[in-house]
């Protein structure tokens, strides 16, 4: 997608500006510390999350019943906010960037996992081939001549056939690969009602439902185990010496302030207010919600909103109730700019009062999906609101750059920039 690049020229007033920051503001170095050490803290978190997922999903497949299938989505929902408040490490964090797709790429074509129902799914797609493919009712994957055997779901099959033909659709791996064979479809649109799959799927033998019940139970237990896997890696990425935790830093202090600010910004304007949100509501359209299965967006949406918040302010506190914090890029501007650190904490403090409305709506009104109907006028309001309120955040940000003289790119998205030009399906 398109992005902006925001540099401040330099003046007399800039330059006294900054000579008096440089005297009262905290040293960059405990800056990009602090914000290392939350990364790392949140990573862990995730971690943890998907640790007890994995058991919940063991313990499903191991005695399948309605209990043991709701403990398994249970585990799913717990384990989505820790996961949620890292997403303002991804942009401007190559490494992470890098990364990302493994764990959380969306939408998918959900068609190509497992059975669904095509009366509402459709049974092909002009823009993917494997639409309908069915990993787990096949033996083999045919794609642009190449015959790939799936006999056995293993951890490399899935990674081949993860967005293969550069089609992004073609998700075979992550949280919300896992979130569909926990919940199935959700066949509702923009009715109440979430994904109903039957605890049945994963029965053996008789009474079980949807066919080829051991291999959806394998493909659980090996998408579960990978997510792990990744999570583990990315955690200790962030640790003493990782890759992540070491690029911060690589181009100099400068350039880590740069990509706090790149994550702060991308994931407000271009990914959270564009892409997950504004999108959905410009085509009403409940396959855009990002948790669509499980009707869980607005928690995902939500945490991404605590994640920024405890970026920005340098205090964030651990699944355990522990508190990680030290000097923040709040502090660093507050020394410099303080009016734009106060204009930063509204904006900050605005956007979670929008972002809790929608919650709280979603949790005793509507589902997310429901506020996205066409015609649903409260619903849509609350959404534009809270992408309003991001649109005021990023302006605030962007000016916080400016102040720094700093040069950077945030993410933009066609559905802010063009939205005449989105497709109306």
């Amino acid at each position: 997608m398109p992005s902006r690049r925001i540099v401040l020229g330099v003046t007399l007033a800039s330059l006294l500006a900054r000579q008096a920051h440089a005297e009262a503001a905290p040293a960059k170095r405990a800056v990009l510390a602090t914000y290392v050490d939350i990364g790392a803290a949140m990573y862990a978190d995730a971690l943890a999350g998907a640790r007890l997922l994995q058991q919940a999903v063991a313990t499903l497949i191991e005695t399948p019943s309605e209990a043991t299938l709701t403990a398994a989505r249970q585990a799913w929902l717990a384990a989505r906010p820790a996961y949620s408040r890292t997403e303002c490490f991804r942009f401007g964090n190559p490494v992470v960037d890098a990364w990302e797709g493994h764990v959380n790429a969306w939408p998918l074509d959900e068609g190509l996992i497992d059975y669904v129902d095509t009366a509402s799914y459709g049974e092909s797609s002009d823009e993917n081939p494997l639409f309908t493919a069915n990993i787990i009712a096949s033996r083999q994957i045919t794609h642009a001549g190449e015959t790939i055997d799936v006999t056995v779901i293993t951890p490399e099959v899935l990674t081949k056939l993860d967005e293969i033909g550069g089609i992004e659709a073609n998700v075979t791996i992550g949280y919300h690969a896992i979130e569909f064979l926990l919940w199935g479809q959700d066949l509702n649109g923009t009715g109440p009602g979430a994904g109903n799959r039957p605890y049945t799927d994963y029965v053996l033998g008789e009474g079980g439902t949807g066919g080829n019940m051991d291999r959806r139970r394998a493909y659980l237990t090996v998408v579960t185990g990978m997510l792990v896997a990744e999570l583990e890696t990315m955690a200790a990425s962030w640790q003493p010496n990782g890759a992540a935790r070491r690029a911060v830093t690589a181009n100099g202090t400068d350039a880590g302030i740069a990509v706090i600010l790149t994550g702060l910004g991308s994931l407000s304007l271009g990914e959270l207010a564009g892409e997950r949100m504004k999108l959905g509501l410009l085509l009403h359209d409940p396959e855009e919600e990002h948790d669509c299965f499980s009707d869980n967006t607005h928690n995902s949406h939500y945490g991404n909103i605590v994640g920024m918040r405890s970026v920005y302010l340098g205090e964030y506190r651990r699944t355990d109730g522990s508190i990680v914090r030290g000097p923040s890029l709040s502090d660093f501007v507050r020394a410099g700019f303080p009016a734009l650190d106060r204009e930063m904490r509204a904006r900050l403090d605005a956007t979670l009062a929008a972002f809790e409305a929608m919650k709280t709506r979603a949790e005793t009104v509507e589902a997310y999906d429901q506020m996205l109907a066409d015609g649903n006028t409260e619903g849509n309001a609350v959404v534009q609101n809270c992408i309003d309120k991001l649109l005021d955040q990023t302006r605030t940000i962007e000016r916080i750059i400016g102040a720094l003289r700093l040069t950077v790119t945030l993410e933009r998205s066609q559905s802010l920039d063009n939205p005449d030009g989105i497709p109306r399906r």
